[in-house]
């Protein structure tokens, strides 16, 4: 494979190898020595944090408060709700020299719903809207590549109860749209959201909304989950109150969650040959100040200094390492997605310039001294927006619609966000699985059109993708 002049894999050519490669250049992870299983550097954990700070104060606002519950469930909790236990049994990974054998968490509904049945007697209980940070384990058959698809993984999961079914769908739709909110905003990558067909759906729920995003490759990667459980997990558990005509009933319920996955769609959306591109609103370090050293003046360090402190809500680095050329600078920090650089040599000294750098488009801008502090907050704020409307422009091109399996095969080849009619039913979408190895992303209503499989009239329209 060709390799460009910094020593990484074209990421037009070989989408995978660039992956893998700018995760370790750029310190984001490391490979664990169980397989499947990867460590999480500081690089990329600090982005984890700034997810975690965003979304922490989404909870906040809608008084859903954290808290910790055990990494292993007991296997008889799984077998309280069928399908629940059916969609998660061939992930599971147990502890057996127990009286009982443990799963160890892929999700936390069973061992957290156990609380809940000893918790809520009362219709006063409710709502209860609890959350957790924790690492959950599935045991992936499937090729495993970092925070895209592992075995062990950190996410949030959100368990919320109601007294009616009405304040859980508003729930779920709720925190799907805080979801699609965060990502674009945040992260700077544009997302589609909808519902899960029934063949798709989590294990136990009644509905699933899903937020959707595409990859350079063509491929959706699912950024995020949210489900109405109705009453099937409080049956299963015993979950029940005491309502206010004296009457005993089920409560409904949501779960939710997004993972360590997000920071896979981050470095894939917007990266290049040169390394990851951080948007600015999810880098802790905004800039990189690199004084330029001519014969052995000390004067662009003295001026670098200053510049830093002026820049200091930015949290810049500055880098006044001597055994290192200011070439081989400007590549850690485009490898690293710095957004902005800031270049201070004798030139800009002389003439109260400095020079800036932007890592996305690798424009470089001289501007004066005296209107850095104006400048620079519109600089990364068009950096973001830029970001954003590039993937934005990339994810529009990229949704099509076909009439038949062949148009279908042929757009999926193309790396293409495929809408067809298809009857929202899993015998009929297990055919077309079959038949083009793709899956629906998201089904929503639509005036009516002829399935592509059974060629019955329906409303639904699904959008089919490969898949990571």
């Amino acid at each position: 494979m060709e390799k460009d002049n910094k020593g990484i894999t074209e990421k037009k050519e070989n989408l995978s190898d660039w992956y893998t490669e700018v995760i370790q250049k750029a310190e984001l992870a490391d490979y664990s020595p169980i397989k499947g299983f990867m460590v999480i550097r500081p690089n990329a954990y600090i982005l984890w944090e700034k997810i975690q700070n965003y979304f922490n104060k989404v909870l906040s606002k809608k008084q859903i408060k954290n808290a910790y519950f055990p990494l292993l469930i007991p296997d008889s909790f799984f077998k309280k709700e069928a399908e629940h236990a059916e969609g998660f049994a061939p992930e599971l990974a147990y502890i057996k020299n127990t009286e009982e054998a443990l799963a160890i968490r892929p999700t936390s509904e069973t061992i957290i719903y156990d609380s809940y049945s000893k918790w809520i007697r009362s219709y006063k209980d409710l709502p209860l809207k609890l959350n957790q940070w924790c690492n959950v384990l599935r045991w992936e058959v499937k090729q495993t590549k970092p925070f895209l698809r592992t075995r062990e993984f950190l996410w949030q999961e959100g368990h919320c109860v109601f007294k009616n079914e009405i304040n859980a769908i508003k729930n779920m739709e709720e925190i799907a749209k805080e979801y699609k909110k965060m990502i674009e905003s945040l992260l700077a990558i544009p997302v589609i959201i909808g519902k899960k067909s029934k063949l798709e759906k989590f294990p136990g729920a009644e509905t699933t909304m899903t937020i959707e995003a595409l990859m350079p490759d063509g491929k959706a990667l699912q950024c995020g989950t949210s489900h109405n459980l109705g009453q099937g997990f409080a049956k299963a558990f015993k979950i029940k109150f005491k309502d206010e005509d004296e009457k005993e009933k089920y409560p409904f319920q949501t779960s939710w969650g997004f993972s360590t996955r997000l920071i896979g769609a981050l470095i894939m959306t917007h990266g290049d040959n040169k390394g990851i591109i951080l948007p600015p609103s999810i880098a802790e370090n905004k800039i990189a100040i690199i004084p330029i050293i001519f014969k052995k003046s000390k004067e662009p360090i003295k001026k670098a200094r200053e510049i830093k402190k002026k820049l200091s809500k930015f949290n810049p680095i500055m880098d006044e390492r001597t055994e290192y050329s200011p070439g081989y600078k400007f590549h850690e920090y485009e490898l690293k997605g710095i957004p902005l650089r800031i270049e201070i040599g004798p030139k800009d000294l002389e003439n109260n310039q400095i020079t800036i750098v932007r890592r996305d488009n690798n424009k470089k801008e001289i501007i004066p001294e005296k209107l850095l502090l104006k400048k620079i907050p519109e600089i990364l704020k068009d950096i973001q927006k830029s970001l954003f409307e590039n993937a934005k422009k990339f994810l529009n091109e990229n949704i099509t619609e076909a009439f038949s399996i062949k148009e279908l095969k042929e757009k999926l080849k193309q790396g293409k966000i495929v809408k067809v009619y298809m009857v929202d039913d899993k015998k009929i979408e297990n055919i077309l699985k079959q038949e083009t190895g793709a899956t629906s992303r998201i089904i929503k209503e639509a005036p009516s059109g002829k399935c592509i499989i059974s060629k019955k009239q329906t409303k639904t329209i699904a959008y089919i993708s490969k898949s990571y």
